[in-house]
């Protein structure tokens, strides 16, 4: 019984201590927290609506209000870091856990805010300590397609290019 006490008390204490525990200040409605979701979105897809969560709005619209509410619109807009290090933050994380659809996403919005590519380059090499090879491979492979398809003029497709 006292090794559960202390376990809760731990527990209780970890998530106060990583700020998991909102501050009452900052509570908002659930309206409002996917209006500033809506506007991460649009700040990092250069005005566009992103098509993943309006597709998943459709089928899966808790998912979706849960993705722009929470994700975006509750950790996303955190003063804490800037939308730089968070999408390399991103990039990284994706990469590790082998997660190439995000990734590509993330890395996508990391150069539309200005990420050049040698800096998502060097996120990769660096990837190759915590998570290896295979992963950072993987995740380069989905660097070169996204750098491709960002070099490739509007409305042409791989095979009307020259070698």
């Amino acid at each position: 019984m006292l090794q559960q006490i202390r376990s809760q008390i731990a527990a209780t204490g970890a998530v106060i201590a990583l700020g998991f525990v909102p501050d009452a200040g900052l509570a908002q409605t659930t309206e409002e927290r996917r209006e500033r979701g809506a506007a991460v979105i649009h700040d990092l897809n250069n005005g566009m609506s992103q098509p993943n969560l309006e597709g998943m709005r459709q089928e899966f619209p808790f998912l979706a209000e849960a993705t722009e509410a929470y994700a975006l619109g509750d950790v996303w807009s955190r003063p804490g870091l800037d939308r730089r290090t968070r999408q390399l933050a991103a990039v990284a994380a994706f990469a590790a856990i082998g997660e190439r659809t995000y990734m590509k996403v993330h890395a996508g919005y990391a150069l539309n805010i200005g990420v050049t590519e040698e800096e998502l380059k060097e996120v990769i090499y660096m990837v190759t300590v915590p998570a290896g090879f295979p992963k950072a491979i993987a995740a380069s492979q989905v660097l070169a397609e996204l750098f491709a398809e960002r070099r490739r003029p509007a409305g042409r497709q791989p095979s009307e290019q020259r070698p």
